[in-house]
């Protein structure tokens, strides 16, 4: 794209009105829908000299746990076909840790932080959700949903009696930041998940995250990861995830519940972020894309400007077919 279209605020004429590709998620204005996916965009440093870090909507932070995690022995990373395995088991330097070292950084690049926290039990999420409360995050991200820790984690995001009691204890000492709740696609009913957490507090939600999966190296004769399985993402799971947009739009609406919802799951272009806008969401985040190509982001920052601009439409809220 032109470098016309690189620098914030992308607005242009269009008819008589500014053309504007801000959100507002749960009263938290970002300049477009396009955030950097949990544990694919660091803290931001890693990409700096390959993009303009400062154009995008969002970054996720890598999940953050209340202490410090070394994650998950062996192999952590494994290629499919359009896809990719993951292993990395939440290695992060603790809350304290990132608040301290890495926070200041990544609220000079100018979007919306959203903490991505986890745990293995309660006491650890509420635990990181009061010192995060007090932070300059921007939002926390609920992750109940990383199927790569074998305690805690996933359980916690697929029964929804779990899932709304540990999203009304977070909410409960969350009382400064909105809480997004990001929902585990290998619940026996994700909407039902999504209703129950929403009723427990929930300000937002993000899904999919990533799908269980395993790998056996055949010459070994063994699994590919210690832990057995692992997180499929990338494009392989894009359908999917679209088809469980589509299907939660539906359902929140048949509640009469007006939340935001965050989609992702394998994005790599402009033509995947409109699908899932189309189908419901309010903002899309961008993970294994970045791997394959690290403008992907940008790249569809600028497509979605020209998107709106070429059908004369003047927000990205527009581009929603619901």
């Amino acid at each position: 794209m032109s470098d016309a279209y690189s620098s914030f605020p992308r607005e242009a004429p269009c008819g008589n009105n500014p053309l504007d590709l801000s959100v507002n998620i749960a009263g938290v204005r970002l300049k477009n829908p396009v955030i950097a996916a949990s544990g694919t965009f660091g803290t931001g440093r890693e990409y700096s000299n390959l993009i303009d870090v400062s154009s995008l909507g969002g970054i996720c932070t890598k999940g953050l746990t209340l202490s410090p995690r070394e994650g998950n022995k062996g192999i952590r990373l494994w290629e499919t076909p359009s896809g990719l395995l993951n292993s990395i088991g939440l290695e992060n330097p603790g809350i304290p840790a990132f608040i301290e070292n890495d926070l200041p950084y990544m609220k000079s690049l100018g979007p919306a932080i959203i903490a991505n926290l986890s745990g293995a039990a309660s006491f650890e999420y509420v635990g990181g959700a009061e010192l995060l409360n007090e932070s300059s995050v921007d939002m926390i991200e609920l992750n109940i949903s990383c199927p790569n820790v074998k305690e805690g984690g996933i359980a916690f995001g697929l029964d929804p009696g779990t899932a709304a009691a540990l999203t009304a204890a977070v909410k409960r000492v969350c009382t400064k930041k909105p809480l997004i709740v990001k929902l585990s696609p290998n619940a026996p009913s994700i909407t039902a998940v999504a209703l129950a957490c929403i009723r427990a507090g929930a300000d937002a939600i993000s899904l999919v995250n990533t799908f269980k999966a395993i790998a056996i190296d055949v010459q070994k004769r063994k699994p590919v990861f210690d832990n057995i399985a692992a997180g499929l993402s990338g494009p392989a799971i894009r359908p999917i995830a679209l088809r469980i947009i589509w299907e939660m739009y539906s359902e929140l609406k048949d509640e009469n519940i007006n939340i935001p919802i965050i989609g992702m799951g394998g994005i790599t272009c402009l033509n995947d972020a409109l699908e899932f806008l189309m189908a419901g969401a309010v903002a899309v985040q961008v993970g294994t894309g970045t791997f394959i190509n690290p403008g992907t982001m940008t790249d569809v920052i600028d497509g979605l400007y020209e998107y709106l601009k070429v059908n004369n439409m003047n927000k990205v809220s527009d581009v929603c077919i619901r």
